[in-house]
């Protein structure tokens, strides 16, 4: 009688996420430093838990070093993350959830639901490719589907492009990007950052629409954009 193999812990694989989630969105060096702030939790303790990860072989961690996840750590880390995002375009699609609603509901079932339960989701939604918030939803063999976005926020002026991408960690923040009326699939262009730290100016396109929007540097690099050919 074949057995399921076991799960991670919800502990490491939270970690896993989130190291995943540092590295894959290409924001600088993953450090003990910064996994710390993203997990609310003390240095001290995710040191710990990197040795502990260290040496179950799923991240490689040399003292001072950057912290990379092995094959076998981001294997697991797409299993969770697909699961969470499917659970979450599973919430907004078919119980009407809003975008701010589903992080929260879906860093709870992501460690309880089984595989079978997450690929049944996957089917009855189509196979979708990308969650409520544009994040890229890992297929059953762990593959992603590429695309080349970039953050709003590093955007030269003149750049024109569509949002396909919105962080989704902070729920105030999603409810403020909808409060001002942005939203996946807008057409944007870059025209000017305000002078001494002023906030970036871009032109949003909607259907014959258009209108200027200022957004300060956390909205800005929340945003990720495809840019026209």
């Amino acid at each position: 009688m074949s057995t399921v193999p076991e799960r991670p812990s919800t502990s490491i694989e939270d970690y896993l996420k989130v190291i995943y989630d540092l590295q894959e969105r290409g924001s600088g060096r993953v450090t003990i430093s910064r996994i710390a702030e993203r997990m609310a939790v003390s240095s001290s303790s995710v040191s710990g838990m990197l040795r502990k990860l260290s040496e179950t072989g799923l991240v490689e961690h040399a003292r001072y070093a950057d912290v990379h996840l092995t094959e076998s750590g981001e294997k697991a880390a797409l299993s969770v993350l697909r699961r969470h995002r499917l659970i979450e375009a599973y919430l907004v699609e078919a119980l009407g959830y809003a975008w701010d609603e589903v992080h929260d509901e879906a860093e709870v079932l992501e460690h309880v639901v089984s595989d079978r339960f997450v690929d049944r989701v996957a089917d009855y939604l189509g196979n979708p490719t990308a969650d409520p918030h544009g994040d890229p939803i890992p297929t059953r063999d762990g593959q992603i589907v590429a695309r080349a976005t970039h953050q709003l926020s590093e955007a030269p002026a003149g750049t024109i492009g569509y949002i396909v991408r919105v962080n989704d960690s902070d729920p105030e923040l999603l409810r403020y990007l909808t409060d001002q009326d942005l939203a996946l699939g807008m057409r944007l262009e870059v025209v000017e950052r305000e002078p001494f730290g002023g906030p970036l100016i871009v032109r949003v396109r909607r259907g014959s629409e258009e209108r200027e929007q200022a957004l300060g540097d956390v909205a800005a690099a929340a945003l990720w954009i495809r840019a026209d050919a």
